[in-house]
């Protein structure tokens, strides 16, 4: 009797150690959470990590662009300096409609779990779901960017879609780079760089 008690627990020792080594290669092949690329600036690389899982619909328009080439040779554009150590740098086509892709969906911070801290890009838009080609990279906490469900008007935020794992001295020279005191219009007037920092290629990471 013990005899066959020890074979069978053998056996099912065997089956585990099995289904375990099987198991092994379908976790494997999950696709990853995040995916990282590249932006070479004139000043440096700057290091994104976006949120496929989180924010998918929005790392998908980003993507888009990256792999079509559309942000080879784009630029940052504005610097909004709101106080020491505080702000946003923002680079995009500036609507370009010949380079464009149709707006996304809005993914609001309330959906994605995602805040507008330091470090974090995100899309710049007018109207909810508007967003195409222009983004931003905080500079500080400005989490009073995420949405805001409780406060009247449009209260959906701006849709953060990842954050900035390497070149953060990158993103706060382009802050401190000059403006023009006169160009730009409405909330923009004065954050204008002059000149714009090129953005010279975007890619992926292998």
């Amino acid at each position: 009797m013990l005899k066959r008690f020890a074979a069978l627990a053998l056996f099912c020792l065997g089956i585990a150690a099995a289904a375990a080594q099987t198991a092994t290669p379908a976790a494997q092949m999950q696709p990853p959470a995040t995916v990282r690329v590249v932006l070479t600036t004139s000043e440096g690389p700057i290091t994104l990590e976006l949120e496929k899982q989180r924010a998918p619909a929005t790392t998908a328009n980003f993507l888009h662009y990256v792999d079509t080439r559309r942000f080879d040779g784009i630029a940052f554009y504005r610097a909004m300096k709101l106080a020491p150590g505080f702000g946003l740098i923002q680079g995009g086509l500036r609507n370009d409609p010949k380079k464009t892709f149709p707006p996304v969906a809005h993914e609001p911070t309330t959906q994605t779990g995602l805040s507008n801290t330091d470090g974090v890009i995100s899309m710049a838009r007018d109207k909810p779901g508007s967003a195409t080609a222009d983004f931003f990279i905080a500079i500080g906490d400005l989490s009073s960017l995420d949405a805001k469900p409780d406060k009247p008007g449009d209260n959906v935020g701006f849709a953060a879609f990842g954050h900035v794992v390497d070149g953060m001295d990158i993103v706060r020279r382009i802050a401190d780079a000059p403006t023009s005191p006169t160009a730009g219009e409405g909330a923009m007037k004065g954050q204008m760089l002059a000149p714009t920092i090129k953005i010279l290629t975007a890619r992926r990471v292998p």
